[in-house]
């Protein structure tokens, strides 16, 4: 729904007329005049001064004046030495918000006919969903959501990472020390239940290790290294190693994936038993941050994926082998570097299983586009990822796309798994609940309603405060969640805008009469008005931006400005004791639309509205 359409055309009238120069309506640009001055659009006459040899400011006056005098539309125009400031007139608003009023689904588009596969969560079988999955997961979704609002046909995927070390060490510490326990004998959820036993294993390594540096066996390899650091240094980044040459435990550990990598019937019905523990949590989390996929993948199924693609690579000279049998792709043209693909002894590296998992995606879905949501650690990943796939000819190579985050921390700082000092998903979700409850007891509002439907209301509102302050942050910046600043009522938080919305419902209950759009005789907006309007008509554009930049901090940015506007304008000017029915049925009619657009604004941001609070 193109708005300014006219107002484009009756510019380009106005340059052909007077100066016999064609512009199409889209070589004309209006923006929104700046706030320090007069006018509602404005239009830069700067390309036309070379052209014309003349002083941008008469330009300016001449385009002007033409459309004062040949256009209805325009009611004042001031010129601000290459910016001719247009004012239109009040009719221009009132009847741009019966056109939005009329329209089906505003601000979404057409189906496109195109499918995107959008990748998200992705979590390890060895620890619970954390902050940063929450990060990860609230951008994967609302992407999708934005991605259907401007017409794809989306599928939601995850691969999950449930083989390997990590998930043997979780394993061997439950035989060492579970004594048979389950979730269900110690009632703590899957998830949390096998991620105690990764952190007991790392306790136990820890303690295996720190027994080995004081022992001889240690000593000598601190002096047979010859290294001139301190001992303490030393051991210091001698840990992995260690675990690998000396550990015992490593050992035990390492023969438990031999274990698994052989078929072995008691190893895989213990891996299958953990997994699914595991992935009995992760549904609950996933239910609690109201998230769905399409489908899952595995990588213990995936692993082996893309042996073929490199075969079919190397017969078409995309890829090359060295004496030793590994083999390799060279990207030094572009850039980057030699990247190994399949280790000499045959096996693969996680480039391989990711171009064979592109492969099978799109055998299974025949998706357009794809979209990786993935932390910015692996941005130099996907850039090799995509170049490959371009290489190798495959049709939606140039639709692959990195949707690349930075880390979330806590004002405490940074996080870590194997100390056990991640904050868990569930935790933060709890906590933001909890102080939803703890604001709403201050202000009273709730008390009076059925405690289902307190706790249903606190349950979005909290969910909104989370919600909110993650996707507000372009997904490129580095961020700090604060538990209580994301439920303040008077800031830039998702609790804010649900009061936005909540006023409006209000609003619309106490109408006396039904929603009309009867408001003849009301024919003068105020400034408070007409931003509203103008938020309104650009609805669709921030959605098709957001879509096109992958970037839900777009809309959730909008939202909050559109809160704010309505927020003033609630406060400065009369609603339902309005001077005349025609402005109180134009102000409950402009309401009722900007509570349009909030409510599908968040919902594209995954996020509930409440209808008090």
């Amino acid at each position: 729904m193109d708005f300014l359409v006219n107002i484009r055309e009756a510019v380009g009238s106005a340059i052909k007329t007077l100066y016999d120069i064609d512009l199409s309506s889209d070589q004309i640009v209006l923006n929104e005049t700046r706030k320090e001055f007069s006018g509602d659009y404005t239009y830069v006459v700067f390309p036309l001064v070379k052209q014309l040899k003349k002083k941008p400011t008469d330009i300016g006056d001449e385009i002007g004046q033409w459309l004062i005098e040949n256009r209805t539309q325009i009611a004042a125009y001031e010129t601000v030495q290459g910016f001719l400031n247009l004012t239109l007139v009040d009719d221009f608003w009132f009847k741009s918000l019966i056109d939005i009023g009329h329209a089906d689904h505003y601000g979404y588009s057409s189906p496109m006919h195109k499918k995107v596969l959008v990748e998200f969560a992705s979590p390890n079988t060895n620890k619970p969903l954390h902050l940063g999955h929450i990060r990860n997961i609230l951008l994967g979704w609302s992407c999708s959501k934005i991605l259907k609002a401007n017409g794809y046909e989306v599928v939601n995927t995850q691969i999950i990472n449930d083989r390997g070390i990590a998930i043997c060490k979780s394993m061997l510490a439950w035989k060492k020390f579970g004594n048979g326990a389950t979730p269900e004998s110690t009632c703590i959820k899957g998830d949390h239940f096998v991620g105690d036993y990764y952190v007991a294993f790392e306790k136990a390594f820890v303690a295996e290790y720190e027994d080995f540096q004081q022992r001889d066996e240690g000593e000598a390899v601190y002096h047979a290294s010859g290294s001139t650091e301190t001992k303490e240094a030393f051991f210091k980044k001698y840990k992995n190693q260690y675990f690998n040459e000396h550990s015992a435990l490593g050992a035990e550990a390492r023969q438990m994936l031999m274990l698994w990598e052989q078929g072995d019937a008691e190893t895989l019905a213990l891996w299958k038993q953990m997994n699914q523990w595991v992935y009995d949590g992760f549904d609950v989390t996933f239910d609690k941050l109201g998230v769905t996929f399409d489908s899952t993948y595995y990588e213990s199924d995936t692993y082996l994926l893309g042996k073929k693609v490199i075969e079919m690579g190397l017969d078409r000279g995309v890829f090359y082998k060295k004496e030793d049998g590994s083999v390799w792709i060279d990207l030094e043209d572009v850039g980057m570097d030699q990247k190994l693909l399949l280790r000499s002894d045959g096996t693969s590296v996680y480039m391989t299983q990711d171009i064979g998992t592109a492969q099978q995606r799109f055998e299974d879905y025949g998706m357009d586009k794809m979209v990786y949501t993935v932390g910015d650690e692996q941005d130099y990943h996907f850039k090799v990822l995509f170049e490959i796939m371009k290489r190798l000819g495959e049709s939606y190579a140039e639709g692959l796309y990195h949707l690349s985050y930075g880390m979330v921390e806590l004002p405490e700082g940074r996080m870590k798994s194997r100390e056990g000092t991640v904050v868990d998903a569930d935790d933060i979700v709890a906590e933001v609940i909890e102080e939803a409850r703890l604001l709403s007891a201050e202000r009273g509002e709730i008390e009076s309603l059925p405690k289902s439907e307190q706790d249903d209301i606190l349950r979005k509102i909290g969910l909104a405060a989370l919600k909110f302050f993650i996707v507000k942050v372009q997904p490129k910046k580095k961020m700090i969640f604060d538990p209580k600043e994301s439920v303040d009522m008077q800031g830039q938080t998702g609790p804010y805008i649900q009061n936005a919305y909540v006023r409006i419902q209000s609003v619309k209950r106490k109408m006396a009469v039904g929603l009309n759009l009867d408001w003849n005789g009301y024919n003068t907006l105020n400034e408070y008005e007409k931003i509203l309007v103008k938020h309104i008509m650009n609805f669709p554009d921030i959605v098709k931006e957001a879509g096109e930049q992958l970037d839900p901090s777009t809309i959730a940015n909008y939202t909050y400005v559109v809160a704010k506007d309505y927020h003033r304008f609630y406060h400065e000017v009369r609603i339902l004791n309005a001077e005349s029915e025609a402005a109180k049925s134009f102000r409950v009619v402009l309401s009722d639309t900007i509570g349009y657009v909030l409510l599908h604004a968040f919902d594209m941001l995954g996020i509930e509205m409440p209808e008090r609070m």
